[in-house]
This record gives C-alpha cells, structure tokens and sequence, in this order.
C-alpha cells in the first residue's frame, strides 16, 4: 500500500490508512479506533461496563455456536468432595474453607479447548478444569485449565485467539487441532503469547490422563477476611497421582484407536473405587506487597514462581462418583467464573474482567433461559430467594403477587443481606478511562525464557519436536519465519533447532527484533514488548513434570502378553505383585480364547491382540513358557507390541523365556548381545525362574517412573 501514515488509533498503539483496506467497524457501522485493549478505569484498572466495543465483540462471539459450548465443547465430569485440610479464617470470610476438615460437594468438568464434541480426546490441547462448589454460602465456581498461563492478557482479544484456533473459516478445517495457518499468524503478530506456548508445545498439553493433570485457577482473584482486608491469590490443584504425559506418536495413535480415551480412564478408575485426589493449594500475595515482584499480578500470562510466593496445601478434592446421565450433569452443568461467595472477590485481572461477562453470556446463549440454574447439577444447596421470575425453563413455583423490592405486601422480603451478603470490595479507583496496558504487562520473554531453562533436556526435545511439528504444517514461509523469530528472543538453541527440522536458519535476536517491531507496526499489534524482568536468579523447578510424583504405580495399566503353554506359576506372583501396587493388570492374546497355562488351568484374556494396543497400556509384561513364546513369536503385532512400548519409553519386564520374545524384537540394535538387553532403562528381567519376584519389585519401581526418557536409541526401532 502507498502512502501510509501512521496515527494513533486511541487504544495504545497504530493504525494506518486503509489504501482500499477497510476500516474496522461497529455492527453498526462506526468505525472502531482501536479494539487491542478493554476499556479501563487506568491502565491497570477494572474493565468498564460502557465497553460496548469489548461487549458487542464478545457476545457476537459467545453467541457463534449452537448448541454446544463455542470452546470446551469436549469433556467429562465427575462428582465428589472438597475437603478443608488448613483452616483459612486468618484469610478468608467463606464458610466453606473456615474449619479443618468441613466438607463441600462438588461437580468437576475436564475437556478439552478447541475441539468439537466429536472429537479426540488427545490432541494437543490445553485441559479445561473447571470445580463447581455447592457451597452453604451458594455456588462458587472455579474456572481453570491445567496450564497456569493464558494465551492473551486481555479478554476483549479472545474472540481473536479462538477464531484463529479453530478450523480456518473457508474449508472448516483442521478440526481439534492448532497446527495450520491462521493460528501461527496470529501468534506470531501476538508477542505476549509467547510463554503460553512453550507450556502448550510441552507434554503438558498431551496428559496421560486427567487423574494426571494439575489444574490453576489461571486469573487473579481476591480473598477477603472477616475484617474487609484483601490479599491476592491464585488457585492450584496438585494430582497426587502426580503430572504425566503420553508421548506425541502415542497421543496421535489414542486419538485414532481410542477417542475416547480420558473419558473412559476417568470413569473406569472411579468405577474402579481408585478415586482420582488433588490436594488444593494457594499462593497469596498481600496488596501492600504486589508492585514488589517482577511480574505484574494482574497479568495473566504470568506463573507467580513458587520461590517468590510459595504455595499453601489447604484442602483435598476427591472424585468419587460418575454421573448418572451424560447429558443432564456434564453436558448441562453451567460454570461461570462471576459465581463467587462471600469472602472470595474479583481483581482486575482484564482477561477475568472479561470473562466474568463472557460465561454467563455464553450460558445464556446455550440454554435459551436465564433459569440454567434451576437444572439439577447447577442448582444450589443453599436458598434462592430473589424476585426474578418466569422465562424459559423455569423450574421454581414462585407464590404471591410480589416479585420487587422494596415493597411492603410481603413484609419487604427478601431482604438485603447486609454484612452477612456479598459486598464487592471497596478498592479504590483514581483513573482515567483509556484502551491502554499498563507497562508492567510489557515482559512478554522473560518467563519464557524461565520455563524453557527450567525444563530437562527431554522435556527441552520434545517442546522443539512439537514446534518443528504444528510449523511445519503452516503453508506461509513467512509466518514461520516471524515465529522463529519470536522464539529467538525466547532462546537461541530452541530458535536453531525448530529452524533446521524446517530448513530455515534464524538471526541473532536483535536482527530478529527489528523484523519482528517493523510487521507488528504493519498489521497493527498494539502490545509490542516492554521492559523484560530478570528471572535470571529465580529457580523454579515446578515448571518442569521431571520433578512430579513418582512413587506408586496405583491405577497404571500393565499389559501381560501370553498365549497357551504360558507359565502360570510366572503369570501369578507377577500379577499378583502389580495388583499389590494398585495398578490395572489385562491379559492379552493373540485372540478371546481361553488361554491354557502349563499348570493346566485356563486364562480368559481381556483383550485381543486384533484389539490391544500397546498405547493404552503403562507398561508390557512377557511370561516364560515354550509354547507360549514361540506362538508370540509367529505373530507380527505381539512384536510390534513391543516395539512400540520401548519407542513410547515404558517400562518392559520378561522373564524365564519371556526374554527370546524380546530377543526376536528390534529392541537389541543388530550384533547385540542379550547381556545388553537389560541396560537400557526402564528394561528388567532375568533367566531365571525363581528370579520372577525379584523381576516384579524391579518393574514395579520402573513403572512408578512413569517414562524412561533417558533411552537414546529409539529412533531406530520400527515402530
């Protein structure tokens, strides 16, 4: 275009004229100055009411999809209980955190962001988590993911984000998926999504299972104490099972051979009476304290490390019940991150502003009625008692002519609550109305560049793998190269490594930045970034799951490879060692027959070899016995069975003649020498049968490893 001029479109930053490039409107036709930032009472104030551009944006969003959810549209839920484990009465007026031990039921929702009901349960995708309390106060909704860091910092930009994401608008496709154009565009023209991807590309964004993923409130609330004093604080919930993922071939197979996947581990466990647990926990940060960290609280693409604000364990979720019905509980149960009770408040957190707006407009446009919270699972235990009436659904028999207040025919009931009610905190406000971001919100690298140093040389592979992965799908070469620009100022050996696996190379990161400054003034980011924080003293070893809980093999699934002549006497102390464990022990074989052990008693397998495979299991198993092993050896998948669970890095045991199965495997490079086969991590076994026990405390301890990532030579295993 010619004759471009840059001014100043009211919104913290520039547009330029349209040279035949339309403006930017209205529904009605007025032309918007800017639409990069709400409109706030100050740069770091609350969002105002009067936004009719955040609000016309947004609820034509919220409104896009009918019937189901415009995002989270996938999912499972469960019921169970909060329980109390530290009192928070120093922190808190909520009832329902006040005494040790006092319980509050729950209804928790899993799912996934992008996809379609219809889709996988794997793609690589951020986890919804979302913990409805039906608390003696009412409902207190808390609405997070499994990340703790959002894509964007400012809600009136979600419209964006999500357009982006999902399927690109001419051909409705990729479905489930962020590997394809429109996203990396944006992404690349949006530099505070920077740290968000790291976490997405991760393995955090491919959990193992949901029993396995942490959760985070995301946002910046307030907690209030009896006395009106409020202090920030971010939510956490931490899976004792600990956080563990599957790896990126296997996720793409699950999705294929089992969409299903985390719904059905989530209700089998449960089923199971191995309830799924996470110990809440909380980080506080008093008011006086907030300008003193280098992070701005109110940031929502910012983690408070815990060396600078620990965390606080103060109660215990456990999940102990499915729903009865799909559709009644978990496809009708309505979160809303504006429920909230007494002793629990808002910041002004632009991204929760917008939400607190977004959730419940998105509701309504679900449910056709503002009496949603009439259903069953939205209903709260405690009373409703207001003067709303009638509409769609409308549940309630609402007695008597009065439905205002004030009102003297029914005494003046309901009566305001008082003291004893919600009442907003008073902070105080001094600003000016702008579209701006306060500078604070400008460190769009610097926890980057944290998590990234904070990972584990694999978990480092496989976030470089998953970039190389989604950028190689994008068509536009210079999309990929803005994006290996942006990662850059993230790191250098991330940059160089993504840049060869696409057949690009990358400049040093100040070349990379003017690049970068000079296309976002051109398509009009008006976040360019600020002064980036030092982290450089900051340790933070919570960002990597090396560290996770490691030290039980409850609910792991272990699959036993057997077929007639199969030692049974191996088969027995074998499983009954892993059920000891708590772990989930299959028989599979090459098809449904029962099996003949060499005791001559009978295995009914669990699965067939036509059925199994070995991504829905944890860990593989390979029982002596002659005929049993050289009937393996005669079919294909039962070696490729293993194949792919040493390439998946789990955890291998044989034993007794269980060992010439693995030998007629890939396993050993060529020449190798069966001395070697049991070096490799995460491999145990022995030749001896009186050595099963020993073998079962060995594979007990490796399963409990979850993955052995230290394994160098998978690549050379066909599988």
């Amino acid at each position: 275009m010619s004759n471009e001029q840059d001014r100043d479109d009211g919104g913290g930053g520039a547009t330029r004229d349209a040279g035949g490039c339309p403006d930017l409107t209205t529904n009605q036709g007025v032309k918007v100055g800017g639409d990069n930032n709400s409109l706030k009472a100050g740069p770091r104030g609350p969002t105002q009411l009067e936004d009719f551009i955040l609000r016309e944006k947004i609820t034509h969003f919220d409104h896009e999809r009918i019937p189901e959810r415009v995002v989270h549209a996938r999912g499972e839920g469960a019921h169970g209980t909060f329980e109390v484990t530290q009192s928070l009465a120093d922190l808190t007026a909520a009832k329902f955190l006040q005494k040790v031990g006092q319980k509050t039921k729950v209804f928790v929702r899993f799912s996934t962001v992008i996809g379609e009901r219809g889709s996988t349960d794997l793609p690589r995708d951020v986890r919804g988590f979302a913990t409805k309390f039906y608390t003696e106060d009412g409902i207190f909704d808390l609405v997070g993911n499994n990340i703790p860091v959002f894509f964007i910092q400012d809600a009136v930009k979600f419209p964006d984000l999500i357009h982006a994401a999902k399927p690109e608008q001419d051909k409705a496709i990729p479905q489930a998926a962020t590997a394809h154009d429109t996203f990396w565009d944006f992404a690349s023209l949006t530099p505070e999504i920077t740290h968000m991807l790291l976490w997405a590309m991760s393995d955090r964004a491919i959990p193992r299972s949901l029993r396995m993923i942490e959760g985070f409130g995301v946002n910046t609330f307030r907690l209030v104490d009896a006395k009106g004093q409020a202090r920030f604080v971010k939510f956490h919930w931490k899976p004792r099972l600990g956080t563990h993922a599957v790896v990126w071939d296997e996720a793409q197979k699950i999705g294929g051979k089992n969409p299903d996947y985390h719904r059905l581990d989530l209700w089998q466990a449960i089923e199971r009476k191995q309830f799924p647990e996470w110990d809440m926990a909380i980080q506080v940060i008093e008011e006086k304290d907030e300008a003193s960290f280098p992070f701005d609280v109110l940031d929502a693409t910012k983690v408070w490390p815990e060396q600078l604000v620990p965390l606080q364990k103060v109660g215990r979720l456990v999940l102990d019940r499915n729903p009865d019905n799909f559709f009644d509980e978990t496809e009708q149960v309505a979160f809303c991150p504006s429920h909230v009770v007494p002793g629990i408040d808002f910041s002004d957190d632009p991204l929760l502003q917008g939400r607190l707006f977004s959730y419940l407009d998105t509701q309504l446009n679900r449910f056709q009625s503002p009496n949603f919270h009439e259903l069953p699972i939205n209903r709260p235990v405690s009373a409703v008692d207001n003067n709303q009436r009638e509409g769609f659904m409308r549940h309630a028999l609402d007695k008597g002519p009065v439905a205002y207040s004030p009102n003297s025919l029914a005494k003046g009931c309901p009566f305001h609550a008082g003291v004893r009610g919600f009442n907003t905190y008073p902070e105080k406000i001094d600003a000016s109305k702008v579209r701006a971001r306060h500078p604070r919100f400008g460190d769009h690298f610097g926890q980057a560049e944290l998590f990234w140093r904070n990972q584990t040389d694999p978990e480092k592979r496989h976030i470089i793998s998953a970039f190389s992965f989604e950028l190689s799908k994008v068509q536009s070469v210079s999309v990929r190269k803005r994006m290996l620009d942006l990662l850059s100022q993230v790191d250098m050996t991330l940059a160089g490594r993504v840049a060869a696996n696409l057949g690009l190379t990358v400049d040093d990161p100040n070349a990379a930045m003017k690049r970068l400054q000079t296309d976002w003034t051109t398509y009009g980011v008006t976040s360019p970034p600020g002064q980036r924080r030092d982290y450089a003293n900051v340790k933070a070893p919570e960002l990597s799951m090396f560290y996770t809980v490691k030290d039980t093999i409850l609910s792991r699934q272990v699959a036993i490879l057997i077929a007639d002549g199969v030692d049974g006497a191996q088969v027995d102390a074998m499983k009954a060692a892993l059920v000891a464990g708590g772990a989930v022990v299959e028989f599979v074989a090459p098809t449904l027959r029962p099996v003949k052990r060499s005791d001559g008693k009978t295995i009914t397998p669990d699965k067939s070899l036509q059925t199994a495979e070995s991504v829905f299991y944890d860990a593989v198993y390979v029982p002596g016995g002659p005929p049993s092993v050289a009937a393996l050896k005669k079919v294909g998948k039962a070696i490729h069975f293993l194949n792919e669970a040493y390439v998946h890095y789990k955890s291998i045991a044989a034993t007794d003649e269980g060992v010439d199965l693995l030998m007629s495997t890939s396993i050993l490079p060529p020449g190798g020498k069966e001395a070697d086969l049991f070096k490799a991590p995460g491999m145990v076994g022995s030749r001896a049968p009186a050595d099963v026990a020993k073998v079962a405390q060995q594979f007990t301890a490796a399963i409990a490893q979850h993955r052995h990532f230290d394994r160098v030579d998978v690549a050379r295993v066909p599988a």
